[in-house]
């Protein structure tokens, strides 16, 4: 046993085991009702609903015990809500003395008759108690939830219980991830999967993990994107793909980032940037209104409309404004980024993008769509017709943070061969190691005119719930190591 466990809670464990009860039974209560059924059902005192007085069953955690001699009130909270269960002496008289085995953070089931306190308080008046999970740890402190972030996120799995609003986010999490599924098959889309080991790391500037294969003697990469698998499936004629995928980049943690991340990226033959931008806007409203019923949402302190369509500003322009030149103003962009302190990586263009980041994105509120991104900076877009400076590329920012980057598909295999050989010759740690020739192959059998997009999942459920971390979305951030049995503030529930 661990630290956690309080000898008090082991000692009726092994009383209940002499006793021949089983403190973790094999069956639950396979009758039970949720919470919020439960509550719906019984209505109120003056108006009693359709449950209201009939014997029904609620299993959950028990969220403190309050002993009155002959009667005892136990919350019990199961997902969907919380409700009082009553336990008189009379109702239960046989069971009545392993009353004392129970704790708070028990899981128990009852059965029994709904109906309410004297103060009109929802109640099962229970006639059966069954223990279907002795707690051995005690519950958080005061039970009015978790305040340590650092032991919310590392517990977790107390962490939902004992913060309610923590499992609304999650619940909200998965109503996102719902909606981008709807949405895209609506739009025709096929949801696919490709390979999370990849022989060559590609597809976005990053760090990769890497690890070995033992059998094939070879190093693989965690992807950092799918992107060159997925635009793979588009030469083979399925034209229009979708992966919600877990990507891998070994970069460091802050309130918007995590080694580990969900991001959906989508394909469409026959698409521009434009068919991108459209999706896009519609996409993020779709996901507003299936958590907040409405287009407004509050996100660090500002309320934001994610109502289609939204505002649209080119790259050029907007640094000019900033920065007063132009982006290839290769003096001009130098002097700034020494003024900023920014370190010079050995790139102009990505010198010049540094300064944009510092001068330009932090005034993006938004919802807003940044277009016709310098050809330099994206290996992977088609260059403008109207402008070779220029790639038919944007992103989308809310709140000074990008959600999201698409672009018209280069498809053209000599110039992504030479843009690749490009990238390898850079020794830019983030640029992949190799040229891809399996990927350049693949756009030698003809790949139609596309578009494409990535959408980084775990910041827009931030942005539709309200959570100024990326911690906050995500059950189980990446974290230092601590001790297995590192401190959380508890105290021993009552007992009667």
């Amino acid at each position: 046993m661990t630290d956690l466990a309080h000898p008090d809670r082991l000692a009726k464990v092994a009383a209940m085991r002499e006793a021949g009860a089983d403190p973790y039974p094999a069956r639950g209560l396979s009758d039970a009702t949720p919470v919020e059924d439960l509550l719906a059902g019984a209505g109120t005192p003056d108006d009693p609903g359709p449950l209201h007085g009939k014997r029904v069953c609620a299993a959950g955690r028990l969220l403190g015990l309050r002993d009155f001699g002959k009667l005892i009130f136990a919350p019990l909270r199961d997902r969907t809500g919380r409700l009082q269960t009553g336990l008189k002496k009379d109702a239960l008289s046989e069971w009545w003395p392993r009353r004392k085995w129970l704790d708070g953070g028990d899981l128990v089931g009852v059965r029994g008759e709904l109906g309410f306190t004297q103060k009109g308080e929802p109640t099962i008046w229970a006639d059966e108690v069954h223990l279907l999970s002795k707690a051995l740890a005690p519950p958080p402190e005061k039970w009015h939830g978790m305040s340590d972030t650092e032991a919310r996120y590392r517990r977790r799995y107390v962490d939902l219980w004992a913060n309610p609003d923590v499992l609304e986010t999650f619940v909200a999490r998965a109503k996102v991830l719902s909606t981008i599924r709807r949405f895209l098959e609506g739009e025709g889309y096929i949801e696919v999967e490709t390979p999370t080991l990849h022989p060559i790391a590609g597809g976005a500037a990053a760090r990769p993990f890497v690890t070995h294969h033992n059998a094939l003697d070879a190093d693989l990469y965690l992807r950092i994107a799918p992107e060159l698998y997925l635009k793979r499936l588009i030469v083979g004629g399925m034209e229009r793909v979708f992966e919600v995928a877990r990507n891998f980049r070994n970069e460091g943690v802050s309130t918007r980032h995590n080694p580990e991340f969900t991001m959906l990226e989508l394909y469409e033959a026959q698409a521009d940037y434009s068919r991108m931008m459209e999706i896009t806007e519609r996409l993020f409203e779709a996901c507003a209104v299936a958590v907040t019923g409405g287009t407004d949402v509050t996100f660090r302190g500002e309320t934001y409309s994610l109502a289609a369509p939204f505002e649209r500003r080119r790259y050029a322009d907007l640094f000019r404004e900033a920065n007063g030149f132009d982006f290839d103003d290769e003096a001009a962009v130098a002097a700034k980024a020494a003024e900023l302190g920014l370190k010079d990586p050995g790139d102009r263009w990505k010198l010049m993008n540094d300064v944009f980041e510092a001068t330009v994105e932090k005034s993006l509120t938004g919802p807003i769509l940044v277009t016709d991104y310098p050809l330099a900076i994206c290996p992977l877009s088609k260059q403008s017709p109207d402008d070779p400076r220029f790639a038919e590329r944007f992103e989308v920012f809310i709140a000074g943070m990008e959600l999201g980057n698409a672009f018209s598909e280069l498809n053209d295999p000599e110039e992504q061969h030479r843009r690749f050989a490009e990238q390898v010759a850079s020794k830019d740690p983030e640029a992949p190691g190799e040229v891809d020739v399996d990927y350049v192959q693949a756009l030698e059998y003809g790949m139609p005119p596309a578009a494409g997009m990535g959408i980084g999942v775990d910041r827009l459920v931030m942005v539709v719930t309200g959570q100024d971390s990326i911690r906050d979305v995500l059950l189980f951030p990446a974290m230092r190591r601590a001790e297995a049995a590192s401190a959380i503030p508890t105290e021993a529930a009552p007992t009667p």
